[in-house]
């Protein structure tokens, strides 16, 4: 595939609430294979525009193109079939089952019959996308530990392994270093980055070195609209950036 093929298009996005603007008739297009970040200070319209592109919301108006197909207010289960991928920014991963069953029911969820009672080892070819994943992201030696009880960076490793369980083609990353250590931001780090080498990815960050270190697009999004657009070492220079960021 081409890397310049377009593989997102949001095209005059508007989303009001009671009359206020969350996202501004955003225009922003997303190319094969460059890592895209969403930045903006809190409020920005950054998680209403995920959730417009992901289904969990109706655009008032606008439309939203994923590989050149118009997918403007279909369901999130429809978007997720179609190979859109999510993680949310609260984790949200099953508490309760161990680390192979998060990622084993949603890679069983793309067989054409659902059926999350059956026994793993009777699905050999699920089996195997669990353990390869597993693997990917450095949890095979926690695949029967509880998600409760894992460390929340491992949690965070496990909610983009259960979105790739999915097999999609475009993974929306809403904060996937949020309130991680360094070394756990490191490996969700390395992570996005072998990622990208097989899929597209837009992230929503609020951490400037993550955003600054791996993205090849920042769009930056203020009171719903986009105020800056390019690369990284662009946007670092922007001094409307500058001004929302540090007031300056």
């Amino acid at each position: 595939m081409a890397k310049n093929k377009v593989t997102l298009k949001v095209s005059q996005l508007l989303k009001t609430f009671g009359g206020l603007s969350a996202v501004d008739r955003v225009d922003f297009s997303l190319q094969h294979g460059v890592l895209t970040a969403l930045i903006g200070p809190n409020g920005a319209g950054k998680t209403t525009l995920f959730n417009l592109i992901g289904g969990l919301l109706t655009p008032t108006s606008g439309h939203v193109f994923f590989n050149d197909r118009d997918i403007t207010g279909l369901s999130p289960d429809k978007i997720s079939h179609m190979g859109i991928a999510r993680t949310l920014q609260i984790t949200s991963i099953f508490q309760g089952l161990t680390t192979f069953e998060n990622i084993w029911v949603a890679a069983q969820s793309r067989k054409r019959f659902f059926n999350p009672f059956i026994q793993s080892t009777k699905l050999r070819d699920v089996e195997a996308t669990v353990r390869d994943l597993l693997e990917r992201f450095w949890l095979s030696n926690k695949a029967e530990t509880l998600a409760s009880d894992l460390s929340h960076g491992d949690q965070r490793l496990l909610e983009i392994a259960i979105a790739l369980a999915t097999k999609p083609s475009l993974v929306l990353l809403d904060e996937p270093t949020s309130g991680l250590s360094e070394v756990e931001t490191d490996s969700v780090k390395m992570a996005i980055k072998d990622l990208i080498q097989e899929l597209d990815i837009l992230l929503v960050e609020h951490n400037m070195d993550v955003v600054m270190g791996i993205a090849d697009q920042v769009i930056v999004l203020d009171n719903g609209n986009i105020i800056a657009s390019g690369t990284p070492d662009q946007i670092s220079k922007n001094e409307q950036v500058q001004k929302v960021y540090f007031g300056r």
